[in-house]
């Protein structure tokens, strides 16, 4: 094929995270030729943490429609759909494929008593593990469920103790890369990356992921109420009907399986083995593919199957990172009440950056421990929460801006340490990908505070978009997972400052410490009460 005819052929790549779901016209080179975006809601309540699946096919309808509609002939060039999603999201569907109530974010943590539950010994526990149950499931899955109950594992539990109705009812629990899948194509299947935190499968043979009957008598979930697993680069079917109608596109257009963000977005950052990428969105992760399944028990760190064939992708996940600027923006800087306007602020970021640049390294003191909603690694505690320490009459909110970023950074360095031991070598050179790698302010304070040298890909926000349509293209035999490779485009390398690492390395020292010294009073705060919290719906 001429690179004239792969140019002119584009895949309808589908971006749907927790703020909402992103569309966007990809060529097979992974070019960005539009996109656009549709919020979707998140109802919080608690322990409690939902979105509407009905929701979030509107919202792809809707971005899918403003980049589509008003050119007949840049429709006739899409061959492809291929979608990339948050993971860890559970839809209960009925025989009919249609949800049944909302689905059960990544953030919802009902699930722990019932994992407990399950993982637990009355005699004897590693880290809340009964020691066999934990050896089968490292063996067999690379992984074990989350005490925190905030993956698949944690919902199924969660639904079959708690919502036996509802178990009942379900004919199959979907994440939502399978839903959107379900929608488009008709079709029942699940990618070997989006079961993967269900940790109901063997995993040594990344080429044949198969649910254990032993992992699945050890959730209490009947295979039948799972869906079959297919590959992320296979081809699982053609849009339906009525969903080309709506879209505008031939109903031959093809349907590629694709993968979980995480998945999606190590494919369109860094290929190759041993590469590592940072993503900077609402959450946060380390990630980078490697030939062998392992695993850091202590840590929360697993190396696990993938979009890329052969491979597993080595993962470690922080819970609130761009999240933090957000809630920043919106509940404290422009939060709708008597003292501001119901004006949006869309320019608020590039500002927040503007005004970040000017404080000197450090924030004069101040710290920030990005802690929203818990953490995961490398400890595994969802009572930490968000702080400023050292806050003085000499700060100003410039400081605290600079700290926010200097949080999120500090947080990364710390994951870094066990993520580099897990890959047995030094990270070198992190490509970053995500909205928050937009930033030059702050890819140069995560190079500072890191010591390692930050990789700035062009389109960073669009990098899921850019994974899905490489999945796609290697889905239709029109590219290999090393042409993927070559194709990245770099916008620019950050450097560390070795004039900072004295500085940083202190209040590295310092985080840590906060951290430790904290984290019984936030224990204690934050012990589960029995009383209900206010319910609120907030756009993440």
């Amino acid at each position: 094929m001429t690179d004239t005819a792969i140019d002119a052929r584009l895949v309808l790549a589908v971006d749907l995270g927790t703020s909402g779901c992103k569309c966007a016209l990809v060529a097979l080179d992974g070019s960005v030729r539009s996109w656009a975006f549709q919020p979707v809601a998140l109802h919080v309540q608690g322990a409690r943490a939902e979105q509407d699946p009905e929701a979030w096919w509107r919202a792809l309808l809707m971005a899918a429609n403003e980049l589509l509609a008003a050119d007949a002939a840049l429709r006739r060039r899409v061959v492809a759909v291929c979608c990339s999603t948050q993971t860890e999201v559970t839809v209960c569907v009925d025989r009919a494929g249609q949800p049944i109530g909302r689905a059960i974010s990544w953030l919802d943590a009902r699930g722990a008593a019932a994992i407990a539950r399950r993982a637990r010994s009355k005699l004897f526990n590693i880290e809340g593990y009964a020691p066999l149950k934990l050896w089968r499931w490292l063996k067999l899955t690379g992984g074990a469920p989350s005490a925190t109950g905030r993956d698949i594992a944690g919902h199924l539990a969660f639904v079959r103790d708690e919502m036996p109705e509802v178990y009942a009812r379900t004919h199959k629990f979907l994440n939502a890369l399978d839903f959107l899948n379900l929608r488009l194509t008709g079709r029942l299947c699940a990618t070997q990356d989006s079961i993967l935190t269900a940790w109901v499968t063997d995993n040594r043979d990344p080429r044949r992921i198969r649910y254990d009957a032993s992992l699945l008598r050890l959730l209490g979930v009947e295979e039948h109420k799972l869906p079959e697993i297919v590959q992320s680069t296979d081809v699982i079917g053609t849009l339906l009907p009525d969903v080309a109608e709506a879209l505008g596109l031939s109903a031959g257009t093809v349907v590629v399986a694709g993968a979980v963000d995480n998945s999606a977005v190590a494919v369109g950052a860094a290929v190759g083995d041993y590469e590592s990428h940072l993503y900077l969105g609402t959450s946060s992760w380390l990630g980078a593919h490697v030939p062998r399944m392992k695993t850091d028990v202590l840590r929360k760190i697993a190396a696990v199957p993938c979009a890329v064939t052969g491979r597993y992708l080595a993962m470690a996940l922080q819970s609130t990172a761009g999240a933090n600027l957000s809630f920043l923006r919106d509940r404290i800087l422009f939060h709708r009440d008597e003292l501001a306007s119901d004006e949006e602020h869309p320019a608020a970021y590039e500002l927040l950056n503007t005004i970040a640049a000017r404080v000197p390294p450090g924030a004069r003191g101040l710290i920030y421990t990005p802690w929203l909603f818990g953490e995961r690694t490398p400890v595994d505690d969802p009572r930490l929460r968000a702080g400023l320490i050292n806050l003085s009459l000499e700060h100003s909110r410039e400081d605290i801006f600079r700290a926010f970023l200097e949080g999120v950074a500090l947080n990364t360095r710390w994951m870094l340490e066990p993520f580099a031991r897990l890959l047995g070598r030094d990270v070198g050179t992190i490509a970053a990908v995500g909205g928050g790698a937009q930033s030059d302010v702050w890819c140069q304070i995560i190079a500072d505070v890191t010591g390692q040298p930050i990789r700035q890909l062009e389109s960073p926000i669009q990098a899921n978009a850019i994974g899905a349509a490489f999945i796609a293209a290697v889905g239709m035999g029109e590219l290999s997972f090393d042409d993927a490779q070559a194709l990245r485009r770099t916008r620019q390398v950050f450097e560390p400052s070795p004039a900072l690492r004295r500085l940083y390395q202190d209040k590295f020292e310092a985080f840590k410490e906060v951290r430790a010294r904290l984290a019984p009073l936030y224990h204690r705060l934050n012990a589960p009460t029995g009383a209900p919290a206010a319910s609120q719906a907030v756009i993440a």
